[in-house]
């Protein structure tokens, strides 16, 4: 980061600026299998897409509210960085019922309906591969929409660092606030600098589970190793994958 990073959307500006080609999110889920990994210019195409959605597509503005009903998972971190930035406020694991927007996963569909506003589903499979025969009722298909979204993005009102940009586990923080708090993070958790590498099993809806999973890694130069459905993989898989993965913390 540099000392004028004052959002999360600043962190990632700054992270493509300084080294495009290092890794940044490295996703397993070991339910399925997969593993994707992504550059930090891989990752800002994604939410560079994925916030001219927003912006574009969904008409969203900065302070409107947007339920992530998602898990720990790599398209999950992209729409927390989209949502910073347009400026949209992230509730993680929110109440639909009060968000302007939503965005949900697998389990998660039937809680979503109570949104208003425009809906969009995430089938989470392997490659993010679009709903087959098609998204479920009252929702639009991420997979099949984001693609012809433009690669860069320019926000149509600035962000206001001071404004709120997340909400989870009933705590709301404004994008200064995630960035002191990640760069805090980063130390506690060992991260010091390009080439920290953080293993991080926890769920995205704690703030740790967030710091560890997303914020804490790109506020200190480092990358994330993210894992899902860790509880389902063979004994010796988290040191296996510290291993292989050059992993220099974990937090699970």
């Amino acid at each position: 980061m540099t000392v004028t990073d004052r959002t999360p959307a600043d962190l990632l500006r700054s992270a493509l600026a300084a080294d495009p080609a290092r890794p940044l999110v490295t996703f397993y889920d070991d339910a399925t299998g997969e593993r994707v990994e992504l550059s930090v210019a891989t990752f800002a195409n994604w939410v560079a897409k994925t916030a001219n959605l927003l912006q574009d597509g969904m008409s969203a503005e900065p302070g409107d509210r947007v339920a992530l009903l998602l898990p720990a998972h790599w398209q999950t971190a992209v729409w927390l960085l989209a949502c910073s930035s347009v400026g949209a406020v992230a509730d993680v694991g929110g109440d639909a019922g009060r968000a302007d927007f939503v965005v949900a996963g697998p389990g998660r569909f039937e809680e979503g309906l109570a949104c208003r506003g425009e809906r969009y589903a995430l089938s989470l499979a392997p490659l993010g591969r679009r709903f087959m025969p098609g998204p479920p009722d009252g929702y639009s298909d991420y997979a099949v929409d984001v693609p012809s979204f433009g690669d860069r993005f320019v926000a149509y009102a600035p962000v206001d660092p001071e404004e709120p940009a997340l909400v989870v586990a009933g705590a709301e923080l404004t994008g200064a606030e995630v960035v002191e708090r990640a760069v805090g993070d980063a130390r506690g958790l060992g991260l010091t600098g390009p080439g920290s590498r953080l293993l991080s099993g926890l769920p995205y809806d704690t703030w740790e589970g967030l710091s560890a999973g997303l914020y804490a890694p790109l506020a200190s130069g480092g990358s994330v190793v993210l894992c899902r459905h860790l509880d389902q993989a063979p004994d010796d898989t988290v040191t296996k994958r510290i291993e292989s993965e050059r992993v220099t913390a974990t937090a699970r």
